[in-house]
């Protein structure tokens, strides 16, 4: 029986301006594919610009399974460009772990939670006179807030942050802000070995 996906978040799970394949949840799939793993395409429930809320908001009326062998959640940056208050992203970003872990059957550790990317490197933030050093303490912020709920619930943590500030950063697609097909790729192989230790568990 093939492994069910069920991927979560906004723009950086959609894959803003690359093909539907190219998206990191669909080369990650593709990567355990390769290794022979039986997974099915995941299922995507993201938008370019949902913030925590409005993801929420999304779910009660998503065509989802019952249950889900593998899910991750990627979600605040929006909540971080529209200047939210971190603490409400705290509560409304626990609730969407908690509801991954639902989705999850209750297991967290099949539950894969990605930090938010720094936008504020690329040639968008540069061309709107953005800090780029106040938008990357921002970012942190809401990260180390990601980051202390989804170890204490128990879910994995991948820092992808480290990425589009360094190796990818320059891996953008023609809207100078959104990360290339190529910069997935090296998200997608930073997912790869929490994927695989789910995928070693008993279903």
């Amino acid at each position: 029986m093939a492994t069910s996906f069920l991927a979560l978040g906004d723009s950086y799970t959609i894959g803003e301006g690359v093909d539907a394949q190219l998206r990191w949840p669909a080369q990650l799939a593709t990567r355990l594919r390769e290794e022979g793993h039986s997974i099915d395409p995941a299922d995507v429930i993201a938008t370019t610009g949902w913030t925590t809320d409005e993801l929420a908001s999304a779910l009660p009326s998503a065509q989802l399974r019952d249950r889900y062998d593998l899910v991750s959640l990627l979600i605040g940056v929006n909540n971080q460009y529209r200047g939210r208050d971190p603490e409400n992203y705290r509560i409304e970003c626990a609730g969407l772990i908690d509801f991954a872990i639902g989705k999850a059957n209750g297991r967290a550790q099949r539950v894969m939670v990605l930090s938010i990317p720094d936008w504020g490197v690329t040639p968008f933030a540069a061309a709107q006179g953005a800090d780029a050093e106040r938008v990357a303490a921002h970012i942190d912020h809401f990260n180390a807030i990601a980051r202390e709920l989804s170890i204490a619930r128990g879910t994995a943590w991948i820092d992808v942050t480290d990425i589009s500030r360094g190796a990818g950063r320059d891996m953008l697609t023609n809207d100078g802000l959104h990360p290339s097909a190529e910069q997935y790729a090296l998200w997608a192989e930073r997912v790869l070995p929490a994927a695989r230790a789910v995928l070693g568990q008993p279903a």
